[in-house]
């Protein structure tokens, strides 16, 4: 490996390797991929006290940062949540390997017969920030699909990063596959960051995954495509027809059952119907779950909500606040949304299919529920066996990108002899 104080030439040459691997991996066996992600599952539950040991190094960098409590949840790794990065291994593992399907196929009238069929993207760049299991979830999804994968991961995260690395390239070693198809960029030096978005020679697609800060910078500065993960700026809206139990349900879990990921709800949408019965209780509820609510002005008469300002509106919180405004009709909440969200995830709870149908029809988001916690907002929770990351965009892929979003195709034409008048 090069100098890592030379980085132009460090990543340079982990371009050059991620292409080579990526020709190999481009025809790999699917049960050597399957193979080498089972042996990397083993290698991650074997190493499980090394990589609590890694993470509590960068567990004391982050309070020397002064992280964020959900900055913090994010960054932590407990054996659970170990346990959880080998059942994803596993998971993908299990999965019917995308490379090579036939997507759809037909004959025409010249006589040739013509099928459309994945095939891996190439190399792939993951720039995240303090979540260190995306290292396993994004170098096991593009293995997956035939690619090889450069992972630019956090600087909070570098110790458990690199130990998580290790295991993943422990089971490409087990499988006999290139040790090269998945890379950590082995410093914390941001300029990494800025080659890793003009390797255009190498590099093949950029999914970023992190805060409005990291994908703006790479949206801003990226010559090599991206795939765009941004903030969640999530909604929900109770209707009229709310049933209390199920909105009160859904809300308390969108809102505090891990505040820290992309799915948890920031903002609450009550029909001025609903106040009174189900916006009451649960406005209350969140107040007694220790929520700060920042309520419109309404919703200022309940004890204990503050006052909301226009910046509310839109804003990701990560944290255990919440902004919540009465809205007279679904059509000023789908307005709502439209003006503030970010197109991830949004849901409404209600019993009347028509309002359900009217909301999902004219959002447009990339994930939209009815009757369930946007918090299932989650590649894993979809069946994907985990995610690289929620893509808000509307090019190639959209919503939970798994291994199957993280192929393209190509077009195989048979004739015999057929040739065109």
């Amino acid at each position: 490996m090069k100098d890592q104080t030379d980085i132009p030439a460090l990543m340079a040459e982990i371009g050059r390797r991620a292409r080579a691997a990526a020709a190999e991996l481009a025809f790999a066996a699917p049960e050597a991929k399957a193979r080498a992600l089972n042996a990397a599952a083993d290698a991650v539950w074997s190493h499980r006290t090394d990589i609590v040991e890694a993470n509590a190094q960068d567990m004391d960098y982050g309070r020397d940062k002064g992280l964020s409590d959900a900055m913090m949840d994010r960054l932590l790794l407990t054996e659970d949540r170990i346990k959880s990065i080998c059942d994803g291994l596993r998971a993908i593992a299990a999965q019917d390997d995308p490379v090579g399907q036939v997507m759809a196929e037909w004959d025409r009238p010249s006589g040739l017969h013509i099928r459309r069929v994945r095939t891996p993207l190439g190399v792939v760049g993951v720039i995240y920030e303090s979540r260190p299991n995306v290292t396993a979830d994004a170098g096991a999804l593009c293995l997956k699909a035939g690619n090889a994968v450069i992972l630019r991961g956090g600087s909070e995260s570098f110790h458990s990063s690199t130990a998580i690395h290790a295991c993943l390239v422990e089971g490409l070693r087990a499988a006999g596959l290139p040790e090269d198809a998945i890379q950590l960029v082995p410093t914390r030096d941001r300029a990494a960051v800025s080659e890793m978005l003009a390797m255009t020679g190498f590099i093949d697609v950029i999914v970023p995954r992190g805060g409005k800060g990291l994908v703006g910078l790479v949206q801003r500065e990226a010559r090599v495509p991206v795939f765009a993960h941004l903030e969640g700026i999530v909604h929900v809206y109770l209707d009229k027809e709310a049933d209390p139990v199920k909105a009160l349900k859904v809300v308390m879990n969108a809102k505090t059952r891990r505040t820290g990921i992309c799915g948890a709800a920031e903002c609450l949408l009550i029909h001025r119907e609903a106040l009174d019965t189900v916006g009451q209780g649960v406005i209350r509820a969140l107040l007694d779950a220790g929520v700060e609510v920042r309520g419109d002005g309404t919703l200022q008469a309940i004890s204990g909500v503050r006052q909301a300002t226009e910046s509310d509106w839109g804003c990701e919180y990560l944290d255990m606040k919440i902004a919540a405004k009465v809205v007279d009709s679904i059509d000023d909440a789908i307005a709502h949304i439209r003006r503030y969200g970010s197109q991830h995830t949004d849901c409404i709870v209600t019993e009347d299919q028509d309002a359900a149908d009217r909301f999902m029809t004219r959002l447009d988001s990339a994930i939209l529920m009815h009757n369930a916690s946007t918090q299932f907002a989650d590649g894993g929770e979809f069946g994907m066996g985990a995610e690289i990351g929620i893509a808000t965009g509307k090019m190639h892929a959209r919503g939970p990108v798994g291994a199957e979003q993280l192929t393209s195709f190509k077009y195989l034409v048979t004739g015999d002899g057929t040739v065109r008048p």
